[in-house]
């Protein structure tokens, strides 16, 4: 009898609950399905993709750009496009145990090596023009076929694991992705090639951004940046 009772009170509860907070709980579903199927922020944290992206960016993730999926899984119903050199990819890494923020180099079939820091993609070396150089290390804007983007090279000599790679032929529906900041990035040479299933989406803008070197001031001219 008691359970009967508990259960009818729960019920009761339960209907006035909904009744009242029916279009807050509607709204807030709408959001949390929409962040995770549509589009999301994305918290930039460390230095492995600078110069293009900083420590502290905030960054628009368009999870539409490849497929459609359905919320709260990696489920894709939909494949809209593929993923394609220098794009710069919002991915959950199994391997990582976290996300990244990588751009891809090499696409499904493309043979990829590194030469200290020198770049090969299909027998092809990537061309590249040194644009500074500071105390952070040698600005670079590097030619990935019909793509241009930034990098970022270490300055002081010497021999790095990281700067040679390869050849390795990049398999089936997997990516081979670097980040911008070549000395200083655990990507695709550490976690090795990147399945198309963890790519959660592709990122062309910051939307804010935080400076943590001087106590979280706002970089203004960070905001609703465009991404090359």
């Amino acid at each position: 009898m008691q359970n009967v009772r508990f259960l009818h009170a729960s019920r009761t509860y339960l209907a006035a609950f909904w009744r009242e907070n029916r279009k807050f709980l509607l709204i807030l579903a709408s959001i949390l399905c929409f962040k995770s199927a549509v589009a999301d922020l994305n918290s930039i944290s460390g230095r492995s993709m600078q110069p293009t992206l900083l420590d502290g960016d905030k960054v628009w993730v368009n999870k539409l750009a490849y497929d459609i999926k359905l919320p709260f899984t990696g489920i894709s119903v939909l494949e809209l496009a593929e993923p394609t050199r220098g794009d710069i990819v919002i991915i959950d890494s199994e391997v990582a145990g976290k996300r990244l923020v990588k751009r891809i180099i090499g696409e499904p079939g493309d043979t990829v090596y590194m030469r200290n820091n020198l770049l090969v993609v299909n027998d092809e070396v990537v061309d590249f023009e040194i644009l500074s150089e500071s105390h952070e290390g040698i600005t670079i804007v590097e030619h990935l076929f019909d793509e241009t983007h930034q990098a970022l090279l270490s300055s002081q000599r010497g021999s790095r694991s990281t700067r040679s790679y390869g050849p390795a032929q990049v398999p089936e529906n997997h990516f081979f992705v670097l980040g911008d900041n070549r000395d200083n990035s655990a990507d695709s040479r550490l976690y090795s090639f990147i399945p198309r299933a963890q790519i959660v989406g592709r990122s062309s803008s910051v939307v804010f951004s935080m400076d943590s070197d001087h106590a979280f001031r706002p970089r203004s001219g960070r905001f609703m940046a465009t991404l090359d």
